[in-house]
């Protein structure tokens, strides 16, 4: 049996090898056995496993991993940008684009903060090809609360989100209404409670919060208009990207279908969820050649 180091690519056995995983951590259970702490690779989950349970994925699981990755990534950004064409065309002030003025576009510009810096990377990426503005920062769960309050004051962006990982933990029949059952559920809920002592309008700061199997109901009470995850299920990196893009490019004058917006994510409505809310796009002109 191959040695399993920190940094590995693995998968689980005993889950039918379903999610590939990187090993963050490998200690000692109280029964003396390693363990290893486990973040997906894709999915916004933390895991543990006993490392007998774990195996090496192939570079061929790999590289299939990685073109299904790019896969989905281009299927999101092409939806995003057939719906803005579409917007326009909606739009009686492009409509009257034969007089040839130029416009010029303002989109909700956003505020990420990712307890994880591989996705924070990806998120960012994918936030500049959708042509948005965007400021990421990498700050684990636990200690969000205590630095989320100084960055919205000091950013004051349209769009915040607040992810990383989460899972449900401890094993038999768990309670899915007690926070405590949940790794960082109670981080993103107190997170968001900080977000809105700055900006209590849900209007005015539009707030996705959670990350796998995160406990949805108390997220959107805390003040978060979009969440994850109302049936528990993993989500996928880029399912905030995709919400806070609904957003950014619904007009200002218009709420976001949230159908729609949950439709534009990867996991659909099993996996994220969210409350009516008024959308951050502006159109302006004319546009300028000193712009």
């Amino acid at each position: 049996m191959a040695v399993i180091n920190v940094g590995d690519l693995v998968v689980r056995k005993s889950h039918d090898k379903d999610i590939i995983f990187k090993v963050i951590d490998i200690n000692r259970d109280e029964n003396d056995k390693d363990k290893c702490v486990l973040k997906g690779m894709h999915m916004r989950l933390v895991a543990d496993a006993p490392i007998h349970d774990l195996e090496q994925i192939s570079a061929e699981n790999l590289r299939n991993e990685v073109v299904n990755m790019e896969k989905i990534q281009q299927s999101g950004l092409e939806r995003a940008f057939d719906r803005r064409k579409g917007e326009r065309r909606k739009n009686s002030l492009f409509r009257g684009s034969e007089k040839k003025v130029s416009f010029f576009e303002i989109p909700g510009r956003v505020l990420h903060i990712d307890g994880d810096e591989e996705y924070l990377r990806m998120c960012l990426k994918t936030y500049k090809q959708l042509n948005m503005e965007a400021v990421g920062k990498c700050i684990e769960e636990v200690k969000q609360p205590l630095h989320i309050a100084k960055l919205v004051e000091q950013y004051r962006p349209d769009i915040l989100v607040l992810t990383g990982h989460d899972a449900l933990i401890g094993g038999g029949k768990k309670d899915l209404k007690d926070i405590k059952n949940y790794r960082h559920s109670a981080y993103f809920v107190e997170s968001v409670k900080q977000a809105r002592m700055v900006e209590p309008n849900r209007d005015d700061l539009v707030i996705f919060a959670g990350a796998c199997q995160s406990h949805f109901e108390a997220i959107l009470a805390a003040g978060a208009n979009f969440a994850s995850s109302p049936i528990r299920i993993f989500i996928h990196a880029y399912d905030p990207v995709f919400i806070a893009e609904k957003v950014a490019f619904t007009p200002i004058n218009r709420t976001v279908d949230v159908c729609d917006a949950i439709t534009a994510s990867v996991t659909g409505v099993q996996g994220v969820g969210g409350i009516e809310t008024r959308g951050k796009f502006r159109l302006g002109l004319p546009k300028t050649p000193y712009g």
